[in-house]
This record gives C-alpha cells, structure tokens and sequence, in this order.
C-alpha cells in the first residue's frame, strides 16, 4: 500500500512538473511571439509601402484578434477542457507563422496578424485559467514567475528578430517571413507535455454573484476599465511604436532601436519581479497611480530631452509593467465573489479600447505629419509618442478619481 502511495505522489510531482513546463513555456512562447514585431515593423512597412495609418490598422487588427479570444476562450474551456484550448491556442500561432511567411499582399498580411492574435488571446486567457487552477500555494510568487517567463522572453524578442532577419540561408537572407515562420514553430514545443499532463478541474461555486448588469451600473467598476484600458495600451504600444519612433525620429538602425525595447522590457521584467510584491503593502490603487505617473513622466522627458534622453523610455517600463497583475488583484478583492466575471467584462472592453487606442496613434502621427507638412516625419513620431505617454498619464489621473471615490466610501484597495 505505502509503495502504491509513492507511486502515486511521484505521479503527481510529474504531473506537476509538466504542467510548470506548459504554463512557463507558454508564457515564454507568448512574450516572444508577441514582441518580435518590433525590429520587424518598420521592415513590413517598407516592404509593403505602408502609411503610419496602415500600421495602426495593423496593430489594430492584433488587439481585434485578442478581443475576440476573450469572448470565446473561457467558454471553448469549458467545453473541450482546458488541456485541448491550449493545444488549439499552440497550434493557431504555428499556423498563423505559415501564413505570414507566405504573405505576399496587404490583406493576407492582416489577415495572418489577425490569426496570430486570436492564438495569442486564447494563449493568455488560457493561461491564466490553467494557472489559477494549478497555482493553489504560493499563488502570489508563482504568478509573479510565470509573468517573469513573459518578460524574460519579451526583452530578448526584439533582440532575436533583428538578430535573426539577417540570416542568409541557400543565399537568400531570412528577413522577417522565414523569423515569424521559425519562431511561432516554437509554439508546437509545449504541446508535447499538453499531450501528457492533467489538468485538474474547474471547482464550482454558487457564491459567484456578481453580475454584468450589477458591474454596468458599478462606478468603481468602470474606473478599474479605464485603468486598465489606459494602462495596458500604453504598454503594448510601446512594443508596437518604439522601435519605429526611434528609427523615424533619430535616425536610429534597427539593431540599436530594438536593443532599447528589449532594455525596457527589462526593466519590465525586473519590475514584476520585485516591485510586485509592494502592492500588496502600500495599496493596489495607490500603486497604480504611482507607478503609471512614474511611467508618463518618463516618456514625456524623454520625448522633450530628445535623442540624449531616449533611455528614460526603457525605464519607463518600471512602471508600467505592475499595472495589468495590479488590477487583477484589485479585482479580485473588490469582487471576491464573481472575480471571473468582473476579469472577463474589464479584459473585455479594455480590448475594445486596445483596437481604438492602436488606430489612433497611427493616425495622430498621419496627421500632424500632413499637417506641419514634414518630409521626414519627427514631429508626427513625437506627437504619436506623446500620445502613448499621456495614457499612462491619465490612467493615473483614473487611480487619484478612484482612490478617492473609495475613500469616500471607506473602501481603501
């Protein structure tokens, strides 16, 4: 009998350990297919004779795709498991690599974008249910390390697909077809272990009461959307624009450039790792007002600074990187009882501004290049970049409403 129980516990610390491999390699897959668009951007836009507006649409596309995952993930989970939407998830990016790589106009480049998106979504989304389910000790630390595997990934992507666009195979250099079709490949890796593992089961309670229409008439919750709308397009838009924004504007190469993003998701990374546990300690609201304040300071001094000041961008990612974790954790405390819900309508429509908020810059920068009239297109870089800044801006401006609605209430989060 006690051999058949060490039997059994090995069993289970193998399970355990396979599922670690799906969610840290999941999270490293997702940081690297999300962030090698960078170095590849400017390249696309070349290639395709693409206006700034063309490129907002593109990224647009991206958060269009992740939007439309949120509406179907938790629900395809439950139908097939957890287990077979995460191979769906997997295997959409590596096909998604295929169709990019055999992009040869506009609309079937948005359209393989697209593809990427809706795998990177149910990827994220699919993720975080596995996490919650696996994480029931420690859920703090082992959360903050799973997103350290998104950081790590995503300060070397920029690195990787500069590094990897100028490789000459048969000849011919690989440029950014053969580098999206290589490294979304990778994806096919965690499905191995998904094969393997068992995922444990989704607990069921009656105590989740919170209702849409209950968070549509909730003040607190449209503040927490704006937040994190304002928050995490910010963030994503530097992945997107910075690396265009350095070349535009300062002339800048595209290895220089993408060794500056991949600095600030150092910073990114670093930040997660070690400030996280600070919020806990001085307040999720007051964090995020302070952090995201932080974050727009940075860049509006480095954008008045000019070209000497361009580090102050990288550092920036110290504090926008707590604000996404941050929020969840304030909505878990605020809706204890319908957390899933309350995540599911703020991740919902913050999707809804990530589309608006992409198309936006690029069409500010379209626009005050058309109107100043500048050849070289500084002015419109600044402009779209300023944009960016000021959303980190106001999701501080939201953290100081919120913080003292709360107050009022007696509710400090």
């Amino acid at each position: 009998m006690d051999h058949i129980n060490a039997s059994r516990k090995e069993l289970s610390k193998l399970n355990y350990y396979l599922l670690l491999i799906i969610i840290f390699g999941g999270f490293l897959i997702f940081g690297l297919s999300e962030n090698v668009k960078g170095p590849a951007i400017p390249i696309i836009q070349a290639d395709f004779l693409l206006s700034e507006s063309q490129i907002g649409f593109l990224l647009a596309i991206n958060s269009l795709g992740y939007l439309i995952a949120c509406t179907f993930t938790a629900a395809l989970a439950n139908k097939i498991g957890i287990k077979w939407t995460g191979i769906v998830a997997f295997a959409s990016m590596a096909v998604s690599g295929i169709c990019l790589y055999l992009s040869e106009k506009y609309f079937t480049l948005s359209s393989s974008y697209f593809l990427l998106y809706i795998g990177n979504g149910m990827l994220e989304i699919g993720l975080g249910i596995m996490a919650a389910r696996i994480f029931t000790k420690n859920t703090g630390f082992m959360m903050n390390l799973a997103h350290f595997f998104y950081g790590l990934s995503s300060m070397v992507a920029p690195l990787i697909a500069s590094w990897m666009m100028k490789w000459t195979i048969a000849g011919e250099e690989l440029g950014w077809r053969g580098m999206y079709f290589i490294v979304l490949l990778f994806a096919l890796l965690p499905i191995i272990p998904s094969f393997f593992g068992k995922f444990p089961v989704e607990e069921r309670s009656d105590a989740e009461n919170v209702s849409y229409r209950f968070l549509l008439r909730d003040p607190v919750a449209w503040l927490i959307v704006m937040i994190l709308s304002f928050g995490v397009v910010s963030e994503l838009a530097v992945g997107g624009w910075l690396v265009n924004f350095l070349i535009k504007a300062y002339s800048w190469n595209v290895e220089t450039a993408s060794s500056m993003l991949s600095m600030f998701f150092l910073f990114f990374m670093l930040s997660r790792l070690f400030l996280g546990p600070l919020t806990d300690k001085i307040g999720y609201t007051l964090s995020i007002m302070i952090f995201a304040g932080f974050s727009g300071i940075c860049s509006f001094a480095g954008i008045i600074i000019g070209e000497k000041g361009a580090i102050l961008f990288a550092i920036a990612g110290i504090g926008i990187a707590p604000i996404y974790p941050t929020v969840m954790a304030l909505l878990a405390k605020r809706y204890p009882k319908g957390t899933g819900t309350a995540i599911t309508f703020t991740v919902t429509l913050m999707g809804i501004a990530s589309v608006l908020g992409n198309l936006l810059i690029g069409v500010i920068i379209d626009g005050i290049n058309r109107l100043f009239n500048t050849s070289n297109g500084v002015i419109g870089q600044q402009a779209g970049y300023g944009f960016i800044a000021l959303l980190s801006i106001l999701c501080s401006i939201c953290c100081v409403i919120l913080y003292y609605y709360l107050r009022k209430k007696k509710e400090i989060i």
